[in-house]
């Protein structure tokens, strides 16, 4: 066998090695039997909000061990056919194709492998505003919410619309969502931030181009059974008629509830269901997660001392542009990721964003 290939092959071996101790291979283990465990019980569907929430933390283990498992398995044959190589060069070919196989597969884990933030196995709680740009950031806000609509279909991700306030003009003032899946925060969590588009205006009659920007906030949806330290005291609850759709019922009363925390100024809202307690708790759950949120870019900051220079990364700061005039193209300010299509990005094609953000934010961190 030529030496090149013998050297890729230990490197691959190598990578795997590695890995396992990145993601605490042991560890992770023994929580997916201590699940399947669980599951087993009789009574483990009594409780269906709970048996939900250990189904998406299964599936979060799974996405990570059965691959590196396949790969480990993969890595025995690889070795094994190397040695029938060595015997007959017609196995040549067979080993210099499985080895890229393997290289590319290794790719995917270590990518998954940076996805070992506290929340990241979590669902994702995502809300988008429409700001400046009048009716055409109410349209544009309305584009964001129908490709993270299609992301999460294209993934096999569930997705679930909390909360919508149409404009009346055309568009959305604001939408809350959720979409649950195998590690949904921790691919979606980097969509923070201002997305600014630059368009010649459908709105416009005299066709002028439009710059239009809407806000995009994304929480973990994290379980009940977490604990996030929140004084009630601390907290103002409004209530207020719902408006846009909803039936004569919703505009008469005011089922509506809005809170704010006021130490850190968190404002959520919802006006999704006609009874004002379902609303309620739902806003709660929305509150719960943002300060949670709130709390793991904080413990982040702390232990980069690089963050208190560098621009600012997250709700407030402008993270992406997406242009269709002069040239189509779409690109992000952090990583300078480029697509140069940019119907196939409004149309959910995101994972190259969501991977080069991950790769970036190592380096960030390492570079500290």
């Amino acid at each position: 066998m030529e030496r090149e290939v013998l050297d890729r092959a230990s490197a691959i071996s190598r990578r795997l090695t590695q890995l396992q101790d990145s993601i605490g291979y042991e560890a992770k283990r023994v929580s997916l039997q201590g699940i399947e465990a669980e599951m087993a019980d009789p009574g483990f569907w009594n409780n269906q909000e709970k048996a939900q929430e250990t189904v998406g933390k299964l599936k979060s283990l799974k996405a990570v061990l059965e691959p590196l498992e396949k790969n480990l398995s993969a890595c025995e044959d690889l070795n094994a056919m190397i040695e029938m190589a060595e015997e007959d060069d017609s196995f040549a070919d067979e080993v210099s194709s499985e080895i890229k196989r393997l290289e590319k597969q290794l790719d995917d884990l270590e990518l998954k492998a940076l996805l070992d933030g506290r929340h990241d196995d979590c669902g994702a709680i995502i809300s988008i505003y429409a700001r400046d740009g009048g009716t055409d950031a109410n349209d544009w806000a309305e584009m964001l919410l129908r490709m993270y609509t299609l992301w999460a279909q294209k993934n096999d991700y569930s997705f679930s619309l909390t909360d919508r306030s149409d404009n009346e003009e055309a568009g959305i003032n604001s939408a809350v969502f959720s979409i649950r899946g195998p590690m949904a925060y921790g691919y979606l969590k980097g969509e923070s931030g201002i997305h600014r588009l630059v368009r010649i205006s459908p709105f416009n009659s005299e066709g002028k181009r439009q710059t239009s920007f809407a806000a995009v906030d994304v929480s973990p949806e994290i379980a009940d059974s977490v604990e996030v330290d929140i004084d009630e005291s601390d907290v103002r609850t409004d209530t207020y008629r719902a408006s846009g759709a909803g039936g004569q019922h919703v505009n008469k009363t005011d089922s509506a509830i809005r809170l704010t925390h006021i130490p850190t100024n968190s404002v959520v809202q919802c006006q999704s269901d006609r009874s004002q307690h379902k609303n309620r708790a739902t806003a709660w759950k929305m509150l719960r997660a943002k300060l949670a949120r709130l709390e793991e870019d904080k413990r982040e900051a702390e232990q980069s001392e690089k963050y208190k220079t560098q621009a600012k990364v997250g709700f407030g700061s402008q993270i992406r542009n997406y242009f269709l005039h002069p040239d189509q193209r779409v690109k992000d300010s952090r990583t300078g990721h480029y697509v140069g299509n940019f119907q196939s990005v409004l149309d959910g094609d995101l994972n190259g964003f969501f991977e080069s953000y991950l790769r970036w934010r190592v380096g960030q961190t390492s570079d500290s």
